[in-house]
């Protein structure tokens, strides 16, 4: 590597050199379908000494962001990038490494020039190449596809999407013709180049990093309201930290990504990642700084007593962002348990699109986790929130604002201090009610729900239906069902085995696999107008045997954009 960077500082070192007919710039323009793509900024090729270098007519500056260089004497390209952070990296790529082309006896004439027709096929796409020697230029669009062609005018990939050169200025004076590079930086492999250059184009927010959660430990955390730092509550069961999120980021898609490994519990655990809304006088960070009893109560049919499972005036409930379940003992069982043919996988990454609560990913908020486990190794947790623009420029794009009101959720974050399980359906609908304001259009509700039980009548196994009200009008029902949970067996090295050859884990369930996420409804509310309304949820709960019950982790939030 030491002999390339050399290689490359010396090949780099000229500033200017006088050049004619063998020195010129080519533009290029791209078209899907025969239609003009105004939208992508044209390419600029330029050729000197036998070098071609290629960037984007908006990065014409040679020390900032992505340039790409074809040495046609060393047979080598370069790609060189300035970083974010202001470090600079460089891959290089033998011309041996990229597909070689096949001649064809086409041609066609393209701004003046006779070219012929080449082929390849890459990643299954069918490349057509047209490329001339008339000009005494050398360069492609596209480094991967013909450098050592001679000048590439036009490339057609699967005959709909074309770059293709708008001019072909030749150098015929004797005048200055400038080839700058940056810096070269570190150099890398193209794997590792690749991954950096993807990075930079989005925004990571790294939340936890290989955190514990488990049960029973003696907790003894910093002063509240600390940034960045892990807090650890309920018997050490959640984890919770303050984080400062991008703002302005409404052109933009997030995912949530979440990684679990076992650190020794062997069973499959509910599992959530939960932001804690704190614009009311209550919130669920007081009830995990002090008591649940500070929570509103809600009292079932049941007379059963359930701590701030419902939003009102005083008390929104956590807006839940990813519901996982954990699979039975990964990473940490994997050599105990031996199965032929099977390799066990060493953690598990939920990765889900949480693109909708966008509303709430911005600025100050608490985010935390929460794995319901009663072992004292229990689990290591990681998490990161990204941030991927729908455009690589964002100067023009709107910035759109979003109203999100959460609305119940059941499911018990402080289990292990004694918060009721989702049991009130058993004699009740679940109601709540709230105002909508003015102003909000494409409402929409966000509804995620798993059942729980685990023995052959609990509601885990079978199948129930879910009814969604508003305003006593019936809106949406279905069944939450997983059939695909066989998928995840790679997961599951502790997943209990049966003489009939299935895996505990291969089991359908309600809503959730081990090792998977649950999937959330999206439930659309487009006729429902401002002014007060009232939701409902109905589940035909199972009546419970023995020291065995059924319960529901609901979830549901509001979601609308602001137009006033």
């Amino acid at each position: 590597m030491k002999s390339a960077l050399k290689y490359l500082l010396i090949l780099f070192a000229f500033i200017s050199s006088f050049f004619a007919q063998n020195s010129g710039e080519v533009m290029y323009k791209f078209r899907s379908n025969g239609i003009e793509m105004t939208d992508r900024p044209a390419l600029v090729l330029t050729f000197s000494e036998n070098i071609a270098r290629l960037n984007s007519q908006t990065n014409l500056n040679p020390n900032s962001e992505e340039i790409q260089y074809i040495d046609y004497d060393g047979e080598k390209t370069y790609q060189c990038a300035l970083l974010k952070d202001g470090s600079r990296i460089t891959t290089v790529e033998s011309f041996t490494n990229y597909n070689v082309p096949v001649l064809t006896d086409d041609y066609e004439t393209i701004l003046g020039y006779k070219c012929r027709k080449a082929t390849t096929v890459i990643r299954s796409n069918k490349i057509e190449i047209w490329f001339t020697n008339e000009t005494g230029l050398k360069g492609t669009p596209q480094i991967n596809i013909g450098p050592a062609l001679g000048l590439v005018l036009k490339i057609v990939r699967n005959g709909n999407f074309e770059i293709y050169a708008d001019s072909v200025i030749l150098q015929t004076e004797d005048r200055g013709f400038y080839l700058t590079s940056p810096l070269c930086g570190e150099i890398v492999d193209l794997p590792t180049y690749r991954q950096k250059i993807t990075e930079a184009n989005y925004t990571t927010v790294r939340v936890f990093n290989n955190e514990i959660i488990n049960f029973g430990d003696t907790i003894t955390n910093p002063p509240d309201d600390l940034e960045n730092v892990t807090y650890r509550y309920s018997k050490g069961t959640v984890i919770l930290k303050k984080v400062r999120l991008p703002e302005n980021m409404s052109a933009h898609m997030v995912f949530a990504e979440l990684t679990e490994r076992s650190n020794g519990d062997a069973y499959d655990r509910t599992g959530s990642c939960f932001i804690i809304p704190e614009s009311k006088r209550v919130s669920f960070l007081d009830a995990l700084r002090k008591d649940i009893y500070v929570l509103p109560k809600y009292t079932g049919k049941n007379e059963k007593i359930y701590q701030g499972v419902t939003t009102g005036k005083d008390y929104d409930v956590p807006i839940e962002l990813l519901r996982f379940i954990t699979p039975f003992g990964i990473g940490s069982y994997n050599s105990q348990v031996t199965v032929r043919g099977l390799n066990w996988e060493d953690s598990v990454t939920y990765k889900q699109d949480i693109t909708d609560l966008l509303g709430t990913l911005e600025g100050e908020v608490w985010i935390g986790v929460f794995i319901g486990c009663y072992d004292r190794g229990g689990h290591k947790v990681s998490l990161s929130l990204k941030y991927h623009p729908d455009e690589i420029d964002q100067q023009n794009v709107p910035q759109k604002k979003f109203w999100v009101q959460p609305l119940v959720n059941t499911l018990n974050l402080m289990e292990a201090s004694g918060q009721e399980y989702g049991t009130l359906f058993e004699k009740d609908t679940l109601s709540v009610t709230v105002n909508i304001p003015a102003g909000i259009t494409n409402l929409k509700l966000r509804y995620i729900s798993t059942g729980h039980g685990g023995w052959g009548g609990g509601d885990e196994f079978n199948k129930k239906m879910n009814e969604i009200f508003a305003d006593n009008k019936l809106i949406y029902k279905f069944i939450p069902w997983r059939d695909d949970c066989g998928m995840y067996r790679e997961y599951n090295p502790a997943s209990g085995n049966f003489p009939n050859g299935i895996s505990s884990s291969d089991y359908s369930r309600s809503g959730w696999c081990p090792g998977s996420t649950a999937i959330p409804v999206d439930i659309p509310l487009y006729n429902l107008g401002a002014g007060e309304h009232t939701f409902r949820i109905h589940i035909p709960l199972g009546a419970p045997e023995g020291s065995s019950f059924s319960s529901w982790n609901v979830s549901a939030v509001l979601i609308g954009e602001i137009t006033k």
